[in-house]
């Protein structure tokens, strides 16, 4: 599939404060409420943006976590019911964009600002504990249209409203839920060489020379 080159919007900006899960001696970040204040994005992430389980979230192959507004409508439709911004702990809403048809290596810039796309969003716990149902981590799965993660290729800032240029990867489209479907499975070689032929998730290119789609 063709994906050409557009001019969008950032619609929301969020970040998240260290707050208690009830029940649970750690704390999550995962709560993100959208502000009209700039912010900066480094190499690690959104200035002053929580991140409390350094293990498994953040770092600079998942330094920022976006959210196509597109997809966030097809949620609001299927839940039926308001899904506000920052709902599944992104960083950034992007107008006019579906997760869908992101892939590995596709790039946001907007002024000094590029980002990277490097792998989907994996539902956690967490996630099943944001939205009040661990139910809800099936239906994410099967939907089949995660949110994704960017590395910072060049530090920047970004306000709400903010234009954003989405310029798709040249070479090899290999999809978020393509990844998300392949994921914690064997690969053959053949899949192996499509995946090492792109700029994926650090993680995940040290686990295809064991063979196996994992971040």
């Amino acid at each position: 599939m063709t994906v050409a080159t557009q001019d969008l919007k950032v619609l929301a900006v969020c970040i998240g404060k260290p707050e208690a899960r009830p029940g649970k001696k750690t704390k999550t970040g995962i709560n993100k409420r959208s502000t009209s204040e700039t912010v900066s994005i480094g190499l690690k992430g959104l200035a002053d943006d929580a991140v409390c389980n350094r293990k498994h979230h953040g770092g600079p192959e998942q330094a920022v976590y976006v959210e196509g507004n597109l997809s966030r409508l097809w949620w609001q439709k299927t839940l039926n019911k308001p899904v506000n911004h920052g709902l599944f702990g992104e960083n950034l809403c992007i107008a006019g964009l579906d997760n869908q048809i992101v892939s590995v290596g596709d790039r946001f810039l907007s002024g000094d600002l590029v980002m990277e796309v490097t792998a989907p969003r994996m539902p956690c716990r967490v996630l099943g504990d944001r939205m009040g149902d661990h139910a809800f981590l099936k239906l994410y799965k099967k939907a089949a249209r995660p949110g994704f993660y960017c590395r910072v290729i060049h530090p920047g800032h970004i306000t709400a409203g903010t234009l954003v240029r989405y310029v798709p990867y040249a070479g090899q489209r290999i999809s978020m839920p393509e990844i998300a479907s392949h994921y914690g499975k064997r690969a053959s070689p053949e899949l192996i060489a499509r995946y090492q032929s792109v700029p994926v998730h650090a993680k995940l290119r040290a686990f295809l020379s064991n063979g196996l789609i994992k971040f």
